[in-house]
């Protein structure tokens, strides 16, 4: 589990169809063989570790999810160790289970802010709530604005400094990982199974234009 929270921007030494190689520095403090790391937002398990990089696998479900077939050699990543129990939660809860990719389609600069506006598949708009949290690149963000398949989300200066962001264009290829909250109440809508109170609980809800 993670936050969202970047802690550094690593680079990619070495990609393979089946393995992931990173330079990195301060996330490899405390870090030891078998330990998760968030890699653009993607739950890695590492396998390998040398002084100054690390070594994972990836799985054929995580090419097909991710950006990671976008990648090569020399790309800047996110990079975010685990949640520790004691940890503050300062982003939202973050699975590292990328849910679909999207595309940036505007960078917009306001002074020192900046708004991203991304693309991504209709079929996940159920899931796209303004003010709602988002995982983009393994970062938490906040939905600013959004439409059908289209969401805007507003970087502050130390988000946009800390992470790849910095290095990001339009058109490039991100992670998105849906808020997991999200994912289970919309589950939990479309089976159908309402207890009597639920029922007419979402019966007064309807009645109220929700």
């Amino acid at each position: 589990m993670f936050t969202g929270i970047v802690e550094e921007v690593g680079k990619i030494v070495k990609i393979g169809e089946n393995e992931l190689n990173i330079s990195c520095k301060e996330i490899l403090n405390g870090t030891k063989i078998g330990d998760s790391i968030s890699v653009n937002g993607v739950c890695l398990t590492v396998k390998d570790i040398k002084r100054e990089n690390f070594t994972a696998d990836i799985s054929f479900e995580t090419i097909k999810r991710s950006n990671f077939s976008k990648l090569k050699s020399g790309d800047f990543v996110n990079l975010e160790r685990s949640l520790k129990v004691s940890d503050r939660i300062s982003g939202h809860i973050v699975q590292g289970h990328v849910d679909t990719t999207g595309n940036i389609l505007e960078i917009e600069r306001f002074s020192q802010f900046y708004e991203l506006t991304i693309s991504y598949p209709q079929e996940y708009s159920d899931l796209v709530v303004e003010k709602g949290s988002i995982c983009v690149n393994g970062i938490s963000l906040t939905i600013s604005n959004c439409e059908t398949s289209i969401f805007k989300v507003a970087i502050i200066p130390h988000t946009f400094s800390n992470t790849n962001l910095k290095f990001g264009k339009v058109g490039d290829v991100v992670n998105i990982e849906f808020d997991i909250i999200g994912k289970y109440i919309i589950s939990y809508l479309k089976s159908g199974k309402f207890s009597t109170e639920e029922k007419i609980t979402l019966q007064k809800l309807k009645e109220k234009g929700f």
